[in-house]
């Protein structure tokens, strides 16, 4: 009678052609009910071209041979520690017929399947066919190309494989159920991408090469600073890439999205995903749409949120290492604002062409309106050409501006200058309304004309700096402003410095503006080191002072003696000074040195006792005396918009 047995077999490395198993062990038993049980276990299993490292492998099944004489195996598969946790309890079904030269492999958990088919003879060549597949499952053979990682989504596919001994190059069709990616430095990330198309990759002969040519429908995407939200309507993206340690060369990227954007350039990232490249030869965008899908958080990260656009807008542009070598832009039509009035312009029309090297054709750039931080400038007209990568106004502008006008002199502008001085301008401003200017600002209606000649206005570095001054002729008298610099103009906190000086202000309109009490008389005064982070005080030295003499009206007494923290000076003069209305004085002093939150207050002396806010004159003489020298700001400010709104300060 033929003799039977079980087999054990254990082996410390078993190797074949891309793949290595080591700590195997394999247990072959006959089946009472015909064919052959087999139990393998690997220890560890490496496959180059899955990019499998140390995973653990236990395969167990049954062997049987039909009648057509092809081994058939039936069982199941747990890959422990594989990459996206791929085949963690997989059903596997192999055959292996000889006449027909051909391995079949199929494998199938809960909906996803796969079907293999390869020649025995060249079992580096593989068909392969992919229904509902887990993304995450293809990590392994992905992070051979590429340092990304799959998180979500499934993939239907129908490829063909190749293993060559220095990579591997595949081919085929595919179409992505909400297919999520990301990278370690987050610059390249989707999320809820649909879509289908076709591919190539190669990962032999040195960098990896993939070509796509896809149609996308829905979900988001981000390249860089350029996040997307597909519509649901299909987006043609198609590009060419070259990937090698990280980082990633697009040499061809298009996209179409009929209705909103165009694009035809190139794009690199390098290994830490940063953007080291961006030349788009052409675009083209159509507002709001284009806004709405690809600007907004690119634009936002330029300080420019809440726009609302409408229009159309091409060119192209030229980014190296974050510095621009070239922009053109041109449009037919565009209208855009912020929601919060800083930025805002409709009726432009015509555009700028613009080049780090060489000479560029000139061009016309108009507009019917545009507005600059709520205050809005009229319709203009303006010639520009670049040279030599300086980008110039070829004759001087004149724009309507609140009953006024702004003349732009001379404006050069170098875009691609990293430090230093980016632009140069000299400028005139007169005949400007300052009631019509209180009004844009949200001020209170102060009378006057705003004017002043500006003989150069830089950009350096990041803000800008206002050689010469601003004059406002305002309350009879004079306010002059040098020193000024904004940093960050258009940033989430814009920073503005300047000195101020007041000039013979009429303080009967000052007061009757701010309905403060009546004073009457002459106020000079300074404001240094002024500065403003988001347009809010943070440090100044202010002194003001009226020397002339006049009269101040009770409530002027009482403001003023809560804004100081004071009072009236003690004796009879508390109750003879409740009989009168108004009261003459000789001089006024008051100051303010604000550092951190909290202002040094002064007078016109200061002693141990206080310090003299108001020094009367004549009979009933009025002293009013300052006793809180250190003011919380904030109380401070409280304070002074209870006196200029009416009500009763608040003394604490």
């Amino acid at each position: 009678m033929p003799a039977q047995a079980d087999v054990h077999l254990k082996a410390g490395t078993i190797s074949m052609k891309g793949v290595r198993l080591q700590a195997v062990t394999l247990d072959i038993s006959d089946q009472p009910t015909g064919g052959i049980q087999l139990k393998m276990q690997a220890g560890q299993v490496a496959v180059a071209s899955l990019g499998w490292r140390r995973v653990g492998l236990n395969l167990d099944g049954t062997v049987q041979r039909d009648a057509e004489l092809r081994w058939i195996f039936d069982g199941t598969l747990r890959a422990v520690g594989a990459p996206g946790g791929a085949l963690n309890q997989t059903h596997v079904r192999f055959e292996v017929s000889r006449a027909a030269n051909t391995l079949l492999l199929d494998l199938q958990q809960n909906k996803a399947q796969a079907h293999i088919a390869m020649p025995l003879d060249q079992t580096s060549h593989a068909q392969v066919n992919l229904q509902k597949f887990p993304l995450a499952w293809l990590q392994g053979l992905l992070s051979n190309v590429w340092s990304g990682r799959l998180s979500t989504g499934r993939v239907d596919a129908e490829l063909a494989v190749d293993v060559r001994d220095a990579g591997l190059q595949s081919s085929g069709q595919f179409s992505l159920a909400g297919a999520g990616f990301d990278t370690p430095a987050g610059t390249l990330a989707g999320q809820a991408l649909r879509g289908s198309g076709r591919f190539s990759v190669d990962t032999t002969d040195g960098p990896a090469r993939i070509d796509l040519d896809s149609n996308l429908r829905g979900g988001e995407l981000l390249l860089g600073s350029i996040y997307a939200k597909l519509p649901k309507h299909s987006v043609r993206l198609s590009l060419h890439a070259r990937v090698h340690r990280g980082a990633v060369e697009l040499s061809r990227l298009r996209i179409n999205d009929p209705d909103a954007l165009q694009v035809n350039g190139t794009l690199a990232f390098d290994a830490k995903g940063n953007l080291r490249r961006l030349r788009l030869e052409h675009f083209n965008a159509n507002f709001p749409a284009a806004y709405r899908r690809y600007g907004q958080a690119w634009l936002s990260t330029l300080g420019l949120r809440k726009l609302s656009i409408d229009g159309q807008l091409s060119g192209s542009v030229d980014l190296l290492g974050g510095e621009p070598r070239s922009f053109a832009f041109t449009t037919s039509g565009l209208d855009f604002s912020e929601a919060d009035g800083r930025i805002a312009a409709s009726g432009l029309r015509g555009g700028l062409d613009w080049s780090a090297q060489g000479n560029r054709p000139a061009t016309t750039l108009s507009w019917d309106r545009l507005q600059f931080y709520r205050v809005p400038n009229g319709a203009a007209h303006s010639r520009w050409q670049s040279s030599g990568g300086m980008l110039s106004l070829l004759q001087p502008i004149d724009i309507p501006v609140l009953k006024g006008q702004w003349r732009i002199a001379k404006l050069d502008w170098r875009p691609a200058a990293q430090k230093g001085q980016r632009l140069d301008t000299s400028m005139a401003i007169s005949g400007v309304d300052m009631a019509a200017f209180s009004h844009a600002m949200g001020w209170p209606a102060f009378p006057g004309t705003l004017g002043g000649a500006i003989p150069s206005l830089r950009w350096v570095d990041n803000r800008f700096e206002l050689q010469g001054g601003l004059t406002a002729n305002v309350f009879g008298g004079f306010l002059d402003i040098t020193q000024l610099s904004l940093e960050q103009p258009f940033g989430p906190a814009p920073a503005l410095t300047a000195d101020i000086r007041l000039k013979q202000l009429n303080l009967g309109a000052i007061t009757s503006v701010f309905d403060f009490g009546s004073i009457s008389g002459r106020l000079d005064g300074t404001i240094d080191n002024l500065r403003l982070v988001n347009w809010s005080p943070v440090a100044f030295k202010a002194s003001l002072l009226a020397n002339s003499g006049g009269r101040i009206s009770q409530r002027a007494v009482n403001n003023l003696t809560a804004v100081g923290g004071g009072g009236i000076a003690a004796g009879l003069q508390g109750v003879v000074l409740k009989l009168f209305k108004t009261f003459s004085y000789s001089r006024i002093g008051l100051s303010c040195t604000l550092k951190g939150s909290v202002c040094q207050m002064g007078g016109l002396d200061n002693g141990s006792g206080g310090y003299t806010i108001v020094e009367g004159n004549g009979l009933p003489r009025l002293q009013v005396i300052g006793h809180q020298t250190q003011v919380d700001w904030p109380t401070l400010v409280r304070r002074l918009e209870a006196t200029i709104h009416g009500a009763a300060p608040q003394v604490r």
